[in-house]
């Protein structure tokens, strides 16, 4: 079946000399992954090399067979032009980051219009923005909602969170926990928008801690989640 759909490259790896195989999140059938014969080889057709780095918004024409193998894309093109996206040091290294994260948490090949809208104004917002060091941050809490494990605020004046059970809880257990000043960030930053992250003044060290505890939330609630090779990278960045 031919369609025409909005979609948000994941990856993009190497298939033999002149071949690539993207994972692109579309809004039409939720993740897909592609086959793309020759792109490497040639200048000349519809779908450029260029479009496939990751968090590109595009519009493709493609063909969805949904038997489980490789589709095929006829056209591609830019849906949406970032502006320094990913020519900025800082915003590309947040956004491999953030594409390895979507790629190690998406999995289900069925429409999610909520999540890919979200993931298409995140990302722009991103892209427009020059205070940006929160936004990793932020971006993870959020997209716990539409992942099924956003965290449980009831409780909230409790002293520690529980990664684990996902709950704000007064006591200890062996279960990992957030409490002292990354607990405080983690609260400031549950209710707020997108537009407000920048008032939490957080130093580096207290934002490294905050996204290793994130992480490892994504870990505990996702089968068979892997950690981020590009975890390092951004560390190295932001220090």
């Amino acid at each position: 079946m031919q369609v025409t759909t909005k979609g948000i490259v994941l990856t993009s790896i190497k298939y033999g000399d002149t071949s690539l195989i993207v994972r692109i999140f579309t809004e039409s059938d939720g993740l897909k992954s592609y086959l793309l014969r020759g792109i490497l080889a040639t200048k000349k057709g519809k779908v450029k090399k260029a479009l496939f780095q990751p968090l590109t918004q595009l519009e493709l024409v493609a063909t969805h067979r949904n038997k489980g193998s490789l589709e095929s894309v006829k056209e591609a093109r830019l849906h949406y032009h970032y502006q320094d996206l990913h020519t900025n040091i800082v915003k590309n290294a947040m956004a491999l980051f953030l594409a390895e994260m979507l790629a190690n948490s998406i999995h289900e090949e069925e429409a999610n219009p909520e999540l890919f809208h979200f993931l298409e104004a995140a990302l722009q917002w991103l892209d427009i923005h020059t205070e940006t060091s929160n936004f990793h941050l932020y971006f993870l809490i959020l997209l716990t909602k539409y992942l099924g494990f956003y965290p449980d605020v009831n409780n909230m004046d409790a002293s520690y969170f529980d990664l684990l059970e996902g709950e704000f809880v007064a006591t200890t257990s062996l279960n990992p926990i957030l409490s002292g000043e990354n607990l405080l960030f983690f609260k400031s930053f549950l209710g707020i928008n997108f537009d407000a992250i920048n008032t939490i003044k957080m130093r580096k060290n207290n934002r490294q801690e905050l996204l290793q505890s994130l992480v490892l939330y994504y870990e505990l609630h996702l089968q068979g989640f892997r950690k981020p090779k590009s975890l390092a990278v951004l560390h190295e960045v932001f220090g």
